[in-house]
């Protein structure tokens, strides 16, 4: 019997693998080609290849010729008798009177799998005014980014609802910006450096660690295996705000790349629109450099970078009768990440991989006469191992390590309800496995389990299902848990700009939250156009939390552990339209219900908005040499905490021009066009030595319109 099932199994498994060619389709450098069409030859019948450049296609009877095609480029034709991975390399950009036409990769797409992960590409950062990873969601109608507070200039990202805090934040898919990192994180990566942005919303894939709750932001850096070219931007602001940007790629032989990428930005003038005496923005001065390596050899393939950044931020008070009350932030950081892979065999892609990464972080903070000072160590290893059985059977297991040090430094006598966070250490092991019907119904199923020295051991499932029915209607389920150690100093240190205490319990549990997820997205041909709607609904349900109470006492914060419970419903609905050649439409609308217990009663989260509505829309002229921009967000009242009601709902907008020439582009725009401010962002700015200073309580834009602009240049093949 045994013989009988394990032979049905194996036929089974060769049957599906005959029926099917997978393949890759890339340039002449090697760079994969999103978004190309192939097809057999003589039919209609084919697939368009994902953000990997990959296709998976049934064989047809007496078909053996694929023909692919893709924008700036020549037809190819190949043919695939008797393979099963085919290598499709296009050739012959085409050219017209010296005006070189090259593929441009769409703005925004949905990655293919089972997971609901959004991509964003250069071409839609190219959009606005992206000078680092917080400024690049100002069209995203999933993401949105606000100030913490009013002095220090931190950002802080939501996801679902939810603080930044919830969302694990990786690096090419290697986790970033833990700990000490993490307030001043979103302007820690340039806009120019990043290739591209991938968002995985709710439970994400277990490969990653444990540590996402509402989802993954995972940020691709510029290859140094791209186009040998060098690249300058600067960029200037109505505030005074300087930007400069280089980057470079070598290559140094047919397996070795080099990639050099530089950053610095300075605004040295201190501005008072709202003549609260404070700063709208701190003066904040950035060096910020990367050196990265790639290697490919037969089947051998490394890459490697090591990052340094510094930066000083100082903010407060401009002047003053007495001490002024100043803010001064001082951070060192330094990376290193070396990624190994050894891939046995290409066609299952059948590889071995070791991770490597390390960091530093520095950082010393003044605010008024407290001070905290933290130095973070941080180093990660992970060894992997994924095969394909077949196109529809894959599997990817694997081994991690993660080592947080954390030496915090505060005066006791003026802080003395703080808690010092502990150092960490995390070995896990988790296993994958993926069923992939022809990109019809694709299931993957996650486990891993951990083991903390703080913690203990505990378990992460995650599942998701795609289900495409049809040409129209793709739908996707997803289910999963996600943990996360709390360090409130660390991830809320802006708290100290304003005059509450800070009180945290010193036995904060571990928090823990299940995440349900469920999307339907629609491909509507429409007078011969492709009209795309998405629906979503996400649930969000914490068994450990820990709770920030500003309602309590206006005069304290405090951090808790969660008693009671605390969820988060959120529904989106986004839609895109091209009208006619060159001009798209989007438009969004989100609702989020965000309720948490706080001292016995489940309240409304305070200052998050209730709704969010969005319209972008773009368009380019006839072969790109111009490209408009507008982008309006209407942000959603919510709740402030007890003592200051709550806020009404506001407008943002933003618009762009960009003039693109055979060398590279200029590009003018103005963010916040309506004009909108939160009025005395500051409360008790007249005293900030008083009891009633707050700094924090920001829910809007606490800047008037901005005008900016830009140029860059692009020297290829120096």
């Amino acid at each position: 019997m045994k013989r009988l099932l394990t032979s049905i199994i194996l036929c089974f498994l060769a049957i599906t693998s005959f029926s099917q060619v997978r393949g890759v389709v890339k340039d002449s450098d090697g760079n994969a080609l999103i978004g190309a069409n192939v097809v057999w030859k003589g039919t209609n019948l084919g697939a368009t290849t994902d953000e990997n450049g990959a296709f998976v296609l049934e064989r047809q009877p007496d078909i053996t010729a694929l023909v692919t095609s893709y924008v700036g480029f020549e037809n190819d034709t190949t043919f695939c008798e008797g393979l099963d991975f085919v290598e499709i390399t296009m050739h012959g950009e085409i050219t017209l009177d010296d005006v070189v036409v090259k593929s441009q990769r769409p703005g925004r797409m949905k990655a293919k799998g089972a997971e609901n992960i959004e991509i964003t590409t250069t071409t839609e950062l190219c959009r606005a005014a992206c000078c680092n990873l917080g400024e690049s969601f100002s069209t995203n109608p999933s993401v949105d980014v606000n100030y913490s507070d009013a002095a220090t200039g931190a950002q802080q990202i939501k996801l679902l609802g939810l603080s930044g805090t919830y969302v694990q934040m990786l690096t090419e898919n290697v986790p970033a910006f833990r700990g000490a990192a993490a307030p001043f994180s979103l302007g820690y990566i340039p806009g120019t450096w990043m290739h591209s942005i991938q968002v995985s919303k709710g439970a994400a894939t277990v490969k990653n660690g444990y540590e996402s709750i509402t989802g993954q932001i995972n940020v691709e850096y510029l290859k140094p295996q791209l186009d040998e070219e060098l690249d300058v931007n600067l960029f200037v602001d109505s505030d005074l705000k300087f930007e400069a940007n280089i980057e470079g790629n070598l290559h140094l032989n047919d397996a070795l790349s080099a990639g050099l990428l530089a950053h610095y930005e300075n605004m040295w003038m201190e501005h008072d629109g709202n003549g609260d005496g404070f700063m709208d923005s701190p003066k904040v001065q950035q060096y910020d450099f990367m050196n990265r390596w790639m290697y490919k050899k037969n089947h051998y393939v490394m890459q490697a970078y090591v990052k340094a950044l510094k930066e000083e931020r100082n903010g407060g008070q401009i002047a003053a009768d007495t001490l002024p009350f100043k803010i001064n932030i001082g951070s060192e950081r330094y990376e290193g990440v070396l990624k190994n892979a050894y891939i046995f065999d290409e066609v299952k892609n059948t590889n071995v991989a070791l991770i490597l990464s390390g960091s530093i972080h520095k950082m010393n903070s003044l605010y008024g006469l407290r001070t905290y000072d933290v130095n973070n160590n941080n180093a990660y290893a992970q060894l992997m191992f994924e095969t394909e059985f077949t196109p529809m059977h894959s599997i990817s297991t694997g081994v991690s390590f993660n080592h947080d040090c954390f030496n915090e430094r505060w005066k006791p006598e003026l802080m003395p309800n703080l808690v010092k966070a502990p150092d960490e250490n995390i070995g896990g092991a988790y296993a994958q496995y993926t069923f992939n019907y022809d990109e019809k119904l694709v299931l993957m199923a996650g486990f891993r389990g951990d083991y903390s020295d703080l913690h203990g051991l505990f378990f992460t499932p995650r599942a998701h299902v795609k289900w495409a029915v049809g040409d129209i209607l793709k739908l996707r389920f997803s289910a999963g848990k996600g943990y996360r150690t709390p360090r409130p100093m660390m991830d809320y240190h802006t708290y100290l700009a304003s005059s509450r205490d800070i009180i945290i319990d010193d036995d904060l549990k571990q928090e823990e939250a299940w995440n349900y997820g469920t999307t339907a997205s629609f491909d509507i041909d429409i007078f011969d156009k492709c009209l795309i709607i998405n629906l979503e609904y996400y649930y969000t349900n914490f068994d450990n939390q820990v709770v920030t109470d500003f309602d309590s006492d206006a005069h304290k914060v405090h951090f808790s552990n969660l008693d009671g419970i605390s969820y988060s419903h959120t529904f989106q609905i986004d839609a895109t339209y091209p009208f006619f050649e060159g001009f798209s439409l989007l438009g969004a609308f989100r609702y989020n219900d965000v309720k948490t217990t706080i001292n016995g009663v489940l309240r409304e989260k305070p200052l998050s908005s209730r709704y969010k509505g969005l319209v972008t829309a773009t368009y380019k002229t006839p072969l790109e040499i111009w490209q408009f921009d507008v982008t309006l967000q209407i942000n959603g009242g919510g709740r402030m905490p007890d003592g200051f009601g709550y806020f009404d709902a506001y407008p943002v907008l933003n618009a762009q021009i960009l003039k693109w020439f055979r060398w590279g582009n200029v590009y003018i725009g103005a963010e916040n066009i309506t004009g909108f401010k939160q009025k005395d962002p500051i409360i008790g700015y007249d005293d900030p030595w008083g009891e009633n200073f707050d700094a924090t309580m920001i829910y809007g834009p606490i800047d008037g319109i901005m005008f900016y602009g830009g140029i860059k240049w692009k020297l290829s093949k120096y």
